[in-house]
């Protein structure tokens, strides 16, 4: 029979044991999304929910990845933040009654609480009663950079987006501020459906405060807004643009995917006595508490995990199929590695019936009479 499901003390304790003396890295909507993007991957489910340096463990490893953003990004980014912000965030306000709710009344003297708390439950504490209280006072409102708490596999995950909004309605809006550009008011596709997977998962852990809120006083939950707003930069300047951004199939896919993470304690529960993942070990141990956990990589890691170098190479050295892309592993059915592909393909293994079988075996067949078809054949 497993072992029952822990929380709380225990869990904690278990989950700090694997980081060793490392204090824990929080684990930011970004790394979440990422995470609900690739469900099946067991390592890192538990090292975000350890709160594991996934960067740091990676330099250990001999395996360091550039992944990230760079500094100069991140102070242009902050200092975007801090302009759409000012004056008690007058602009951002305006342009969320302009894109989002211009049947309102104008947000002229919006509320703004202090946020200001010890530790990330006394700020998510914080955040919940100022969002009931805006609520209730039936005006604009402006949350900056709240703290939100979602459970993540039996782990409670701290959220901090750039901005929630409270409508005079009492509906709520998640706001993303970016500092890639807004050209002739559009921006990189690929980048919005980045900040929209973002998004999805802020505007997630809102409607769980929502029906929390909701259920207290047998209220109706006030309404999560299902359009973001997305603020970017103007063209090359330094004003802001905004853009309202629909994030309703981003937020179905992130809360299937989460609901399909297996639980953190459960991973945890099946790993080695002593397993530690601290980057001061030596590599050899290093690699062998890495390797206790099962990894899922994918081409799409490189770009959203610090570990994907490390991944990457030992899933070559195992021959699996997944480092050549999921389309192709779903493509090949239980055909797991490079070696089970041959050998279907050669006749030597494999049933026949399958689909993915005679696929592989009739192109082994036709590669075999094209090289062996006469010289002059494409003469004629």
């Amino acid at each position: 029979m497993p072992p029952p499901r822990r929380r709380g003390t225990a869990l904690r304790h278990q989950l700090a044991e694997l980081r060793g003396a490392v204090p824990p890295k929080a684990l930011d909507a970004r790394a979440l999304a990422a995470l609900a993007a690739n469900p099946g991957c067991r390592r890192r489910a538990l090292l975000d929910g350890a709160g594991v340096d996934k960067a740091a463990l990676a330099g250990a490893l001999g395996a360091p990845s550039a992944f990230g953003q760079s500094q100069f990004a991140f102070m242009r980014g902050n200092a975007f933040e801090a302009r759409v912000k000012a004056d008690g965030g007058a602009e951002l306000l305006r342009l969320v009654h302009e894109k989002l709710d211009p049947a309102a009344a104008a947000p002229d003297g919006a509320l703004v609480p202090d946020l200001t708390a010890v530790g990330p439950e006394g700020r998510t504490a914080r955040t919940a009663l100022a969002l009931r209280e805006a609520t209730e006072a039936g005006t604009w409102a402006l949350l900056d950079h709240p703290m939100l708490a979602l459970d993540v596999a039996g782990s409670p995950a701290f959220l901090e987006p750039d901005a929630v909004v409270v409508h005079p309605d009492g509906s709520w809006t998640v706001v993303e501020i970016k500092s890639f550009p807004m050209l002739d008011g559009s921006a990189d596709p690929a980048k919005v459906g980045a900040a929209a997977r973002q998004a999805a998962v802020y505007v997630l852990a809102l409607e769980e405060v929502a029906a929390r809120l909701g259920g207290a006083d047998g209220a109706p939950a006030p309404v999560v807004r299902h359009r973001i707003l997305l603020v970017c930069p103007k063209d090359f300047s330094n004003l802001p643009a905004a853009s309202p951004v629909d994030i309703r199939k981003q937020r179905a896919v992130t809360r299937r995917q989460l609901a399909r993470l297996t639980r953190i304690e459960e991973i945890a529960d099946g790993l080695p006595e002593g397993t530690c993942f601290a980057p001061d070990l030596p590599q050899k141990e290093l690699a062998a508490a890495v390797g206790s956990v099962p990894a899922t990589y994918a081409p799409e890691c490189l770009a959203a995990c610090e570990m994907a170098f490390h991944c990457r190479a030992r899933a070559r050295d195992e021959g699996a199929v997944t480092s050549y892309g999921r389309s192709l592993r779903a493509e090949l059915g239980g055909l797991g590695t490079v070696d089970d592909v041959l050998a279907a393909a050669h006749g030597t293994a494999g049933d026949p019936d399958d689909p993915a079988v005679a696929a592989l075996r009739r192109a082994a067949r036709l590669r075999a009479e094209a090289l062996t078809a006469p010289e002059d054949a494409a003469c004629h």
